[in-house]
């Protein structure tokens, strides 16, 4: 490739992973072409772009951007995956599908990069067990209601009680 080429491509890849902070690096060396467009068609119904790059070409176009360290030590052709409403959202779609060894048997994660942090397979892994976005958005609103309901029980409790001993001794009285 001349150098020409070259720099055209890092171009292109560089405006490509423009504004991406967090992305993960998976290998699908080996796997067909019918099975690599059912791949890309699940992970667009996710919300998941993924790329397919040179590492050589990735490191010079994410030089400097807190997606470098993602390809340090890297060999062979990787794709970037980003998108997905949440970084880990993002991780835990990749992960099951390097799980679903029967459809998917060459796809791995390989790494990836959080924060400008370098993530390794097995961080990857255990950042997929932590709670996306929406799980924690609906276990913090769960925490805000919970001391309000309770009060509210506090507050209506006696007042049902007294209400129920009241409509009995009108009963009574008929």
């Amino acid at each position: 490739m001349s150098k020409y080429v070259k720099e055209l491509v890092t171009r292109d890849i560089k405006r490509e992973l423009d504004g991406v902070e967090d992305a993960v690096l998976v290998s699908y060396v080996g796997m067909d072409a019918i099975t690599t467009n059912e791949l890309r068609g699940e992970l667009d119904a996710k919300d998941i772009r993924m790329l397919v790059v040179k590492n050589s070409l990735a490191r010079r176009a994410t030089e400097g951007s807190s997606l470098a360290p993602a390809f340090e030590g890297t060999q062979g052709q990787v794709a970037v995956c980003w998108g997905a409403s949440d970084f880990v959202s993002l991780v835990k779609e990749i992960v099951r599908l390097d799980k679903d060894s029967s459809k998917y048997e060459k796809f791995t994660a390989a790494g990836g990069v959080m924060d400008g942090e370098k993530l390794d397979a097995d961080r990857l892994k255990e950042v997929s067990k932590w709670p996306s976005r929406e799980e924690q958005i609906s276990m913090l609103s769960g925490q805000i209601l919970s001391p309000g309901s309770q009060l509210s029980a506090a507050l209506l409790g006696p007042g049902k009680k007294l209400n129920s001993q009241i409509k009995k001794i009108a009963e009574g009285d008929e």
